[in-house]
This record gives structure tokens, C-alpha cells and sequence, in this order.
């Protein structure tokens, strides 16, 4: 099996602080190399009083974020795996470290014991199963979400401009509106882009959706206005998603208690017209002296459900009799949003974070890719000059670990769509973003479930096409560069459905005499690389059998119904041969063709070849 794009830059960061000198660049290395195999960072951000820490909460399972104003609320804390539960590690500008604990009930202190103007981070420690992947970065409120540069957004959003403060993917909370004005779009495409982030690695969350008084189910409004947010953010963001996260923290962080609960039914036992219209007010319903529940408990439940849970769990008990505490539970977590019905990809808070765990290597990945060409310009004399140039060779695109990286395709060509550096039409635009949301092949190209791998093939085909086209257009651009990128994986996903196709029908069988698959290549790779005049006329008629032959055998050379170990053979030397080529001064295009068939090659040999020694170059003729 390859090594994944986490894998292959863990050793490059190895290789590369072995031979660096200076102490700082073997740190900056190091760090890039801890961050591959640490939890994802994931950054909860957003406007003050949107409900960011109460969607931290509900992330976590725990009231530990404070939702009012205090010391903790001014600071950027980090909530991570560790044993010792409960463990705050208060990290200040000065490098200096103090300690201290949450309270009972797994809650910040209101005092840290230190000036919050010294304090750099918070790093707190709960033995969470869901923290061994990812960690929960909360961050201080702002008041607008413009950005000028990339260092202020991210001092902004992680407390510093620092390396090892960058988030690699990010959750933003949007008060609820009535529309995305133009203001709000370019500032929150502004901040994304200034502070790392695109439609791969951010969830913009439209919060407190519950808060508008003149509907009695906030819902379908909210539905809309997040599908519109996503069209108009769909190049900046992976989805726009509403929540309402006060009912999804008491749900998963903090269940209503048993007054709570008893005061439920009391409320359900009076006049349905009466309990509206002080709900209509909820300061009356706080405060009225007549109501069957004490006061301050009354006020609980406004902090802990407002009007819309109220109005839900109240109706809920009216219905079933009783108020049991676990089907409540379960309501107000259908209710609040958080998570989607059945195992959608998109469409919740649940599912964008589902989202960055099943992406987190990838995510992590593109993170250390930038981070090591940003070390790779940094200024160096000496052995380390050589070393960072080395490095910088080897993240080149046209590198052999360019094409090592291949998962990291898509999500490359996203973040060159939301910089403006790929420009695409309303078809192709749609077609990238369905391939960096979806994870199922039907799902990516905007196929239903059941479609067969024959309609996944032609769709994956005739998106080829459009893609082909776009990259020979811009041959040598960055936006060809991209495109060619996303025909790789379209190329891929036909290559897999015929695979598949194939197994289902019983056709790719190995038996004696049978033919085998035919070897699915890119005729126009084939014929970039042939019209080379440093490919030898061997070489030449070897490739033209790739595009003429019927079946694998006489694609290969080979008598037709040759036995699979003679084809591995042969699919082998010819491999040899084309790696030969990789090295000599071909152009970029026909040099990327050369890997493309060698990995062909490659492919069949691994497939058919299992008791056959790899023959080296100039073996067949």
C-alpha cells in the first residue's frame, strides 16, 4: 500500500531537520512535523453574544466553555485530550506556564489567578474519547470579521500570529439574519482567506435561529436562508448550517434536571392560551407571582430553552402525559439542529465536524504542505540555503511528491477556486465543490445513491471531458495546473466504477486463456508523450499498443490470452522503461504523462504480478 500525504511529508520533515543546522529551522521543521501527527485543530470562531461557546459546549458534551462575560471569555482556549481531567495549563506571553483546575461540575474558574493581559492560551485537559481526533479551539468574540492580512486574522481568531497557533480548519458562528448583505459576504471571504481557511476546511454556522418571535417553528425560514448563505459563500465555506445552539448544549452538555423537568409538567397542566401569551413576553414569564412555578427556576429554564424549547418541550409533555428526562433529551437535540437525520454528509453542525474527522490526515496534510514552502523561502545562508532549496525542489508541483500527494487533488483546486486563481463556469464550479463535499462516488458527482457503477463511470467520463479541455487551455497555469488535478480523480473514480463493474459481472477473473480487463489509459497522455523525439521507437510502438490493443495481453505486447503472469512480466519491464524517461528533458506535460502511464504500468504488474520479480529497464523489446 502507498503511503498517504500525511506519511510522505512526516519523512520529508525528518529528512529535513536532519539537515538543517540552525537551531530555529529545525523548530519550525519539528513543529510542522508534531502537527501532522497530533489531533486536527479545529477553531470555534464568531461575532460576541453569537452563541460560540455554547456551541463549544455541545461539541464537547460539557458546560466547560463560559457563555457570560468574564476573564476566560477575552482568551483563546484550547480544549485537547488528556488523562488528567480537568487540567488547565495556562500558558503566558512570556513563556512562562501556571496551573489550575476546573471547578466542579467541568466548568472554568471565573478567576485564573493571572492578569488575563498575560495570558497567551489556555490549554485544558478532559479525557474525552472525541478529543483523541480532534481539538476544540475557543476563541474570543469579535466584533467584525474584516481581517487585512493573514498574521492579524490569525492573532484575531487563535490568540497570536504564531505557527503553532493555526488552525487547520474552522467552525464560524454568524448571528442569524434575514440575508447575507454584500458587506457581510466580502468581510467573511475576506477573513477566510486571510486567516488560511476555504470551503474545505470551514463550517459557517447560523446561530440562535430560534430568536425571531413571529414564528411559532423557526425551521423552514432558517432552512432557506442557510441554503441561500451557502450559494453565496459555497466558494469560502464547506457548508452553512443552522442551529440552535442553547438547545443542543443543555441536551448534550448539561440534561434538564429533575425540578426542571417536574416544573415542565406543571407549565404543560395550565391553559394552553394562557402559558402563550406569557411566553409571549418571557420577561413576564419570569417574573409573573400566579404561575405554577417558582421564579427562579422559571428563569432556568428561560436561559437554558427560551421561548421555542419551551414552547417544544412543553407540548412534547402535553402529549405524552409525562415529562420523562431522556425523551426529552432526545427532542431538544432533534430540535436544536445539531445534528443531521440518518448519516447525511451535509446539512448539520454534527456532519461538518464528521466532515473534518474523516478528512482529518488530508486537512493536516495541506496544512503542513503550507506551512513547510512558507520555511522552504525563509532566508538562510550556508548548508542551510541548500537544505530549504532542497526542500522547496521537493514540494515543487512537477516533483515526483506532487503526485505522491494526489488526496490532497481536490482540495488544492477548492481553495485555488475560492482565491479566484481557477476560474470556472456554474457546471465545473458545482462539480468541484461535490467532489471536496461528498465522500461516496454517486454523492460526488451528483448522482443518487443507488446509481450503478456503469452511470458513475459515464458521469466521472463526461466530466472528463469538460475538465481535459479546461487543463489543455491553461497548460502551464496555475488554473491548468488544477484543472489537470481534478481530471486525475475524475480519471480515477471512472477507473474504479469499470473496476468495480467488472468484479460484479465476473469478468475480472484470471484463469488460463481468459482475457483480461483492458488497461483503461488516456489517449491523450499517450499520444503527448509519443510525439516526444526523445522516447525511443520501442518505446513509441509500446504505447501505441496501449490505445490499439483489444484486450490487456495485446495492449502489453503480449499474445492474446496470455497467462496474467506473463502480462505482469511484461507490464513491469515496460514500466522500467517509461521511469527511464522521467529523467530526461521531456516538457512538463509529457513528463507528467510518462508517471501517469508508468503508474498504469505499475497497477497491472501489482494486480497480476504477485510471484513475478520485477524485471529492470530494456527487459522486452
Amino acid at each position: 500500500m502507498s503511503a498517504g500525504p500525511a506519511e510522505l511529508l512526516r519523512r520529508l520533515c525528518d529528512t529535513t531537520v536532519a539537515r538543517l543546522a540552525g537551531a530555529h529551522l529545525r523548530e519550525r521543521v519539528a513543529q510542522v512535523r508534531a502537527g501532522l501527527d497530533a489531533p486536527l485543530r479545529v477553531a470555534v470562531a464568531g461575532a460576541v453574544s453569537s452563541g460560540k461557546s455554547t456551541l463549544v459546549n455541545a461539541l464537547l458534551g460539557l458546560p466547560v466553555a463560559p457563555v457570560d462575560a468574564g476573564e476566560c471569555t477575552f482568551v483563546v482556549t484550547q480544549y485537547e485530550y488528556g488523562e488528567d481531567d480537568g487540567r488547565i495549563t495556562i500558558e503566558l506571553t512570556d513563556g512562562g506556564v501556571a496551573h489550575s483546575r476546573l471547578l466542579p461540575g467541568h466548568r472554568l474558574p471565573a478567576d485564573l489567578g493571572v492578569e488575563v493581559s498575560r495570558v497567551r492560551r489556555l490549554r485544558v485537559a478532559l479525557d474525552l474519547p472525541s478529543l483523541r481526533t480532534i481539538t476544540i479551539v475557543d476563541t474570543p468574540g469579535m466584533n467584525t470579521v474584516t481581517a487585512s492580512n493573514e498574521r492579524a486574522a490569525r492573532s484575531m481568531l487563535f490568540g497570536s500570529g504564531d505557527e503553532d497557533d493555526r488552525a487547520q480548519a474552522m467552525i464560524y458562528v454568524l448571528r442569524y439574519v434575514q440575508k447575507f448583505d454584500d458587506t457581510t459576504l466580502s468581510e467573511f471571504r475576506a477573513l477566510t482567506d486571510a486567516s488560511g481557511m476555504s470551503c474545505v476546511n470551514t463550517l459557517a454556522v447560523l446561530g440562535q435561529v430560534d430568536r425571531r418571535g413571529d414564528e411559532d417553528d423557526p425551521w423552514p425560514t432558517a432552512r432557506r436562508l442557510a441554503a441561500q448563505g451557502y450559494r453565496d459563500l459555497r466558494t469560502s465555506v464547506f457548508d452553512v448550517v443552522p442551529v440552535i445552539g442553547l438547545l443542543a448544549e443543555t441536551a448534550r452538555a448539561c440534561p434538564l434536571d429533575a425540578e426542571e423537568t417536574a416544573a415542565l409538567e406543571a407549565l404543560a397542566a395550565m391553559d394552553e392560551d394562557d402559558l402563550e401569551d406569557y411566553l409571549l413576553d418571557l420577561e413576564d414569564f419570569r417574573t409573573a407571582p400566579e404561575l405554577p412555578v417558582p421564579a427562579k427556576v422559571r428563569h432556568r429554564l428561560v436561559e437554558r430553552l427560551h421561548r421555542y424549547g419551551l414552547t417544544v418541550a412543553v407540548r412534547a409533555v402535553r402529549e405524552s402525559g409525562t415529562a420523562d428526562p431522556g425523551a426529552l433529551t432526545t427532542l431538544l437535540l432533534e430540535r436544536s439542529g445539531y445534528a443531521s437525520a440518518g448519516r447525511a454528509a451535509t446539512g448539520s453542525v454534527a456532519a461538518g465536524l464528521a466532515h473534518f474527522a474523516r478528512r482529518a490526515d488530508q486537512l493536516k496534510a495541506l496544512d503542513a504542505l503550507t506551512r513547510l514552502r512558507a520555511i522552504a523561502r525563509t532566508p538562510a545562508l550556508g548548508s542551510d540555503r541548500v537544505t530549504l532549496d532542497a526542500l522547496a525542489a521537493q514540494l515543487d508541483e512537477n516533483r515526483p511528491i506532487a503526485t505522491a500527494l494526489g488526496g490532497l487533488r481536490i482540495f488544492t483546486a477548492a481553495e485555488a477556486l475560492g482565491r479566484g486563481t481557477l476560474v470556472l463556469n456554474e457546471e465545473m464550479t458545482g462539480e468541484l465543490l461535490r467532489l471536496a463535499r461528498h465522500d461516496e462516488p454517486a454523492g460526488r458527482l451528483g448522482l443518487p445513491p443507488e446509481a450503478s457503477h456503469e452511470e458513475v463511470a459515464a458521469a466521472a467520463t463526461a466530466a472528463s471531458t469538460r475538465w481535459r479541455t479546461l487543463a489543455m487551455m491553461s497548460e502551464g497555469r496555475t488554473g491548468g495546473h488544477r484543472a489537470r488535478d481534478v481530471l486525475t480523480v475524475l480519471e480515477d473514480l471512472v477507473s474504479a466504477a469499470l473496476d468495480a463493474e467488472e468484479a460484479a459481472a465476473g469478468t475480472g477473473g484470471t484463469g488460463g486463456g481468459e482475457a483480461l480487463p483492458v488497461l483503461r489509459v488516456s489517449p491523450a497522455a499517450v499520444e503527448a508523450l509519443r510525439a516526444s523525439p526523445l522516447v525511443p521507437a520501442d518505446d513509441r510502438r509500446a504505447l501505441e499498443l496501449l490505445t490499439t490493443g483489444t484486450e490487456l495481453a495485446t495492449q502489453l505486447g503480449a499474445p492474446p490470452g496470455a497467462p496474467p503472469a506473463e502480462v505482469a512480466g511484461r507490464a513491469a519491464a515496460l514500466a522500467a522503461r517509461l521511469r527511464v524517461l522521467t529523467h530526461r528533458p521531456l516538457s512538463l506535460r509529457q513528463r507528467r504523462a510518462a508517471e501517469t502511464l508508468c503508474e498504469a504500468y505499475e497497477t497491472v504488474w501489482a494486480r497480476y504480478g504477485t510471484d513475478v520479480p520485477r524485471p529492470h529497464a530494456g527487459g522486452i523489446r
